[in-house]
């Protein structure tokens, strides 16, 4: 099978399947080594960039999904209904960020960095499938140990973990809570559907 042949059957995948794609997946399905997969679905996102078209194709921690470029979003709200958006609490972002910077973190080093419980928090963050339990700590007890999800990358729009923001020490940002005031209503918003 040639290259433009694999980049055809990709895009038709991309576009039946919706969700983030795996490169082993797709390696598996074309019989080659996911670096040769790795390779044809990077050379066909650049394709895409080339040729200014209105979808896109975007990487998320080795994984592929197709989407529409970002500059197209203006008339998509334009024609579409926007979906219903639910705000995360200051309380579900604090822990969320610590989780992102900290992880693998337990609930105790949460709560410790806090202040306070984070119990509920917990809950609600994996209910949005934004982190996930890890495993279990080795320490006593064996708490379980959180980690944050590719659903989070891809509602922040991150690649990996590596794009986050470099922060100097997460735990004396989220004891200054000034630095929440600077954060405008909008930048709390993502397009979580309310269950």
């Amino acid at each position: 099978m040639t290259k433009e042949k694999i980049k055809s059957a990709l895009e038709s995948i991309l576009f039946v399947w919706g969700d983030p794609l795996e490169a082993k997946v797709c390696a598996e399905l074309f019989n080659m080594p996911v670096a040769d997969m790795l390779h044809i679905m990077r050379e066909l996102m650049q394709d895409y960039e080339e040729r200014g078209s209105g979808l896109r194709i975007r990487e998320m921690d080795k994984s592929f999904q197709l989407c529409t470029a970002a500059e197209n979003d203006d008339y998509i709200q334009l024609l579409c209904t926007p979906a219903k958006q639910k705000r995360l609490s200051q309380p579900a972002l604090e822990t969320l960020a610590i989780i992102a910077y900290k992880q693998p973190v337990t609930k105790a080093q949460i709560d410790s960095i806090r202040g306070i419980k984070s119990d509920r928090v917990l809950e609600g963050l994996l209910a949005k499938n934004l982190i996930a339990e890890l495993g279990r700590s080795t320490a006593i007890g064996r708490p379980y140990l959180y980690g944050t999800t590719k659903e989070f990358l891809k509602l922040f729009g991150f690649e990996t973990l590596n794009d986050l923001p470099e922060i100097e020490n997460i735990d004396d940002l989220i004891m200054e809570e000034e630095t929440w005031e600077d954060i405008s209503p909008d930048q709390l918003t993502l397009p979580i559907e309310e269950q």
